[in-house]
């Protein structure tokens, strides 16, 4: 099932999942997992049969027609399974009913054929994390 977190304990969890997969293997702190404006933006979280959180993604709205997917993880023993997948079909279905045309997204190189089957277009490569990870805009047009 995916859906936002409902109480506290589903979003330490949510947070926990993003900080060990996109932010501890670089030794960032503790909180880097998350922005100032969390609050403003569409959260999505794959839950598993025991109710456990194993894949997370952000939908943000940057333009008026545009959305951006952030924070797109999903657990390191669960990968390959259709949760990623599952994850942005959902995003992508939240963003043409919001009114959005497109989806820009900037992905870690490892991600970048992930999202090329999902149908998502190179720009170009975007900025470098933690001075190590390269990451690379892609955008997707929505078909209504």
């Amino acid at each position: 099932m995916i859906r936002s977190p409902q109480n506290e304990t589903e979003w330490q969890a949510y947070y926990e999942l993003r900080y060990q997969l996109l932010r501890a293997p670089w030794g960032q702190v503790k909180g880097s997992e998350q922005t100032a404006d969390e609050a403003q933006h569409q959260h999505f979280a794959f839950f598993n049969d025991a109710n456990q959180i194993i894949g997370v993604g952000r939908l943000d709205q940057t333009a008026p027609n545009v959305g951006q997917v952030r924070f797109m993880a999903v657990a390191a023993n669960q990968q390959g399974k259709g949760i990623g997948k599952a994850i942005m079909e959902k995003m992508e279905k939240v963003s043409l009913t919001l009114g959005y045309e497109k989806i820009i997204l900037h992905a870690r190189e490892v991600a970048r054929p992930f999202y090329d089957k999902l149908g998502y277009q190179l720009v170009a490569p975007s900025h470098l994390l933690f001075g190590e990870i390269q990451h690379y805009l892609m955008e997707k047009t929505l078909d209504a």
